[in-house]
């Protein structure tokens, strides 16, 4: 099943594309990679105020650092799905990186992460959507963001 299918069939509501909010570029597609900036937990209406504001370990549990990276996720999907048309010219998810606002003794960052990894997965597949990645602490966050992610997927050329 193709990954657009896939989407399709989980329902799932994006938020608009983010644009940038500094000198930068949300995507940037070179000989076959689209980078992807650093992508925070959006709302549908594109607001940052999800319930996911704060830091993991602080005013927020490891399930709503979880679903602040599921929600970062669909942000990503969203930027994919606006600049290639749409998700079936994802090859694979080559790498991420999440960056976990959290407290100094907080250690569970890989576990907040798994909110956007797995998503990744149940769009892209097993194969596809599994990635190299690294889940650091941070101590401050774009937004107040408790998570930020920043990705590298291998894309079909349009040509």
């Amino acid at each position: 099943m193709s990954a657009e299918t896939r989407f399709l069939e989980m329902n799932l509501e994006l938020p608009a594309a983010p644009k940038a909010i500094g000198l930068y570029r949300p995507i940037l597609v070179v000989d076959g990679l689209a980078y992807l900036s650093g992508h925070g937990p959006l709302r549908p209406d594109g607001t940052a105020d999800c319930g996911c504001l704060g830091g993991v370990g602080g005013n927020l549990t490891v399930e709503e650092g979880y679903q602040a990276a599921r929600q970062s996720g669909l942000t990503t999907l969203a930027t994919l799905r606006a600049h290639l048309g749409n998700l079936d010219r994802v090859k694979r998810l080559v790498k991420t990186v999440g960056m976990v606002r959290s407290t100094a003794d907080f250690t569970e960052q890989p576990a907040v992460v798994n909110g956007f990894s797995e998503l990744m997965r149940e769009v892209f597949g097993e194969e596809a959507g599994v990635a190299a990645r690294s889940a650091v602490g941070v101590a401050s966050l774009p937004a107040g963001w408790a998570v930020e992610i920043e990705t590298i997927f291998e894309v079909i050329s349009d040509s």
